[in-house]
């Protein structure tokens, strides 16, 4: 007797609960799984923005706080550090590169970065890889952009095309610096990292648009021409923040110490491992509550399948009688009723594969121009794989359970007969 056929055939009899079964196992499998993902995929992506550097500086903050919006563009800083500050600390000796940040201003949704050539020659992300360009050159005037490839992408730009900065970060905001535009001087390649979503500028390049505001705000029939700005003394007063790195790595936690107790302001240095690994403290407690969440939904998915299979065998009876008493002995019948339930099961783990990789596709562009995070489209890992075998594992012992009751109604109807 083929039982794996004659489930099948059932099963297609009852298909409206059977089909009813595997969304509910498929949905539970998808959101279990996708948590799973996107909670790696997202460490990942966060460790691999930034390599190589080793100490990060700010205004006096948290560290979390500080890594957030100097590397990933989220959240704003408290308070800058003043141009004197940051030159008097980049003299010291052991200090072999800085790269200055200055943040405020947006194109479109995108945020803008002030810097200087030291970024493109020093900054690396993943494995230590150099930012590289994929047209163009990097700036070379106070006027030059030189923006990200999803910028590029999103904003179908091309080098040598004019950008409006937007003053603050607000996507919505009406106050845009029109008399001073950009041209594009050169696209980034593909990071999979915040620099994707950036606009970088030079340093210079932030004090000219801003000529002639102040607190923010335009002043009133003030000179702000692009000739003036190229006459200007365009020395930044403040910066955000600045990455720098080490010639001696054993000088860090004295430098670090030293920029902590920094007497002329208030500055803050932070490790960018130490950091993220504060980090994933903070989200451990919500990625645990996610992962429970998603694990009761799974076992509300089963109990479901128990309860529909529980419900349908008083329906069953005579089905079960009748392959009684062509000769099905009771392993038949306890081997039809699990066969079934591994069907349905495996039916709704192949289905919440299928929901889960299409949802990922579709979220993933989403995902990278609202928090920055590739999420890369991979098979299931060793731990994923694992799941779904428990869940396997789960939906076969689930099966066991209607499958007695279907053995004992069959004796109690006086229908059992040995083989």
């Amino acid at each position: 007797m083929n039982l794996a056929l004659l489930a099948y055939r059932s099963l297609v009899n009852r298909r409206s609960t059977a089909i009813l079964t595997v969304v509910s196992i498929a949905i539970s499998v998808t959101l279990l799984l996708g948590v799973e993902k996107i909670r790696i995929n997202a460490r990942d992506s966060f460790a691999n923005t930034i390599s190589g550097t080793d100490l990060i500086v700010g205004g006096r903050s948290g560290s979390v706080q500080l890594l957030l919006y100097s590397i990933f563009r989220i959240g704003n800083a408290t308070n800058n550090i003043s141009w004197e500050s940051y030159q008097a600390i980049t003299s010291k000796p052991g200090i072999k590169w800085t790269i200055p940040i200055s943040l405020g201003d947006s194109h479109r949704g995108y945020r803008v970065m002030g810097t200087n050539q030291d970024y493109f020659e020093y900054y690396r992300h993943g494995n230590k890889r150099k930012l590289e360009l994929a047209a163009g050159e990097t700036f070379k005037d106070y006027f030059d952009v030189v923006i990200g490839a999803e910028v590029a992408d999103a904003l179908n730009y091309q080098v040598g095309e004019d950008v409006i900065v937007t003053h603050g970060i607000s996507s919505s905001s009406i106050t845009d610096h029109k008399d001073k535009p950009f041209h594009v001087s050169g696209i980034l390649k593909p990071t999979g990292t915040p620099v994707d979503r950036t606009l970088h500028i030079s340093l210079e390049g932030i004090e000219a648009m801003h000529l002639g505001w102040q607190n923010g705000v335009p002043i009133p029939n003030a000179n702000t021409s692009v000739k003036r700005a190229r006459k200007s003394q365009l020395q930044p007063k403040s910066i955000t923040a600045f990455l720098l790195g080490l010639e001696n790595k054993i000088t860090a936690f004295k430098l670090q110490r030293f920029i902590n107790e920094y007497p002329n302001e208030s500055l803050l240095a932070i490790f960018p491992g130490v950091a993220l690994h504060e980090l994933w403290g903070l989200m451990s407690i919500a990625e645990k509550a996610l992962l429970a969440i998603s694990s009761f939904v799974v076992v509300a998915a089963l109990i479901g399948m128990l309860a529909v299979s529980l419900a349908g065998l008083n329906e069953r009876r005579r089905e079960i009688a009748i392959l009684r008493s062509v000769g099905a002995g009771y392993r038949h019948i306890i081997g039809l009723l699990v066969v079934e339930s591994s069907l349905l099961t495996m039916a709704g783990i192949m289905t919440g594969l299928i929901l889960l990789y299409s949802g990922l596709i579709l979220a993933q562009p989403l995902i990278e121009s609202s928090y920055g995070l590739h999420i890369p489209v991979t098979l299931p890992g060793l731990r994923e794989l694992g799941m779904l075998s428990i869940l396997a594992a789960a939906g076969i012992l689930v099966g066991l359970i209607p499958a007695y009751r279907a053995y004992r109604n069959s004796l109690l109807d006086g229908m059992s007969s040995k083989t």
